[in-house]
């Protein structure tokens, strides 16, 4: 009988014990029109999910369960393809594998990346979206159920269409813009990759191309010492991550964070009123209708020459 008033205990001891283990779950929806095929890589010292690789089409969504500290990346590759040998490549995000699964490989730039660190400073998850190594695929985070700053975070914009000219990745057949470098891996200067003497946040200061990013995603990581406006926090939540998400979701998305009084959305998810025009210069959409009226106030002018030429021309 002794031992049975034990179980009751030890029951409980199992339940906290799960319950440290398994810290929470991301589910990843793909809301594109094509199939997309997330990759998963686990930090230095994290516990490897139990999938690394899976395909998602349209419409579909996968979920995962994370270990209690877990720390790692999401991303989503397209144009894949598994060639007459058997090996299995992307075009874009692309983790070198050789397979379907990414074992322990992370993704080749371009590729807009989904950041965790789960528990910890305080028991708080950390997360970010983030454009330092490219952009490939628009994305959204979402925290549920969690408590404290859960803020939605991502980048809603495709930034493919109108990526600057030298930072453009082309698809196999050269006709499509199908991912943006970063400026550090088009260019490989220091400057725009953080590095040697700007390896530093005094020396290293957002570029013209980080703004660009940063512009179309205010939310998002532009570049390295981007945290101020990037990192976000939440205590034992699940994350939904959603690739190519619906602005219309996702504004409702935002205002589900209003249940969190600290979750104040001091940036938006999406600066629409901020379009690239080519090399590396960002004007808003105010601008055309600027050239417009310019261009009436143009023609005016020229009309008034014309008619006074020919009324010059009458009188002499």
């Amino acid at each position: 009988m002794a031992q049975l008033s034990l179980l009751p205990l030890f029951i409980s001891f199992s339940c906290a014990f799960i319950s440290g283990v398994l810290s929470g779950s991301f589910t990843l929806t793909n809301n594109c029109a094509y199939t997309v095929w997330p990759g998963v890589l686990s930090n230095a010292g994290s516990t490897p999910l139990t999938v690394t690789g899976f395909s998602l089409q349209k419409g579909e969504s996968k979920t995962l369960s994370a270990p209690s500290g877990w720390a790692g990346r999401f991303w989503g590759r397209t144009i894949c393809n598994e060639d007459s040998s058997g090996k299995f490549s992307c075009v874009t995000g692309d983790c070198g594998s050789g397979k379907l699964e990414c074992a322990g490989s992370g993704a080749a730039p371009p590729a807009t990346l989904a950041e965790f660190k789960l528990d910890g400073a305080n028991g708080l998850d950390f997360y970010d979206v983030s454009l330092v190594d490219g952009y490939n695929l628009p994305m959204l985070v979402v925290p549920q159920g969690g408590s404290g700053n859960c803020s939605v975070t991502g980048c809603l914009v495709d930034l493919n269409e109108a990526c600057p000219s030298d930072l453009r990745v082309l698809g196999e057949d050269g006709s499509e813009n199908v991912a943006c470098k970063s400026a550090c891996e088009a260019f490989g200067d220091p400057q725009y990759c953080c590095s040697g003497a700007y390896g530093n946040p005094n020396t290293c200061k957002p570029s013209t191309y980080s703004q660009y990013f940063k512009h179309a995603c205010p939310r998002a990581y532009s570049y390295a010492y981007d945290d101020g406006t990037s990192t976000f926090t939440c205590a034992s939540a699940d994350y939904v991550i959603t690739f190519c998400p619906p602005i219309s979701t996702s504004q409702k998305a935002s205002s589900s964070t209003s249940s969190h009084p600290q979750a104040a959305d001091t940036l938006p998810l999406v600066n629409s009123s901020m379009v690239f025009v080519g090399g590396e210069e960002l004007t808003s959409r105010a601008e055309p209708q600027a050239a417009g009226s310019r261009l009436l106030s143009l023609s005016v002018v020229l009309m008034a020459m014309i008619w006074q030429t020919r009324l010059l021309h009458l009188l002499f």
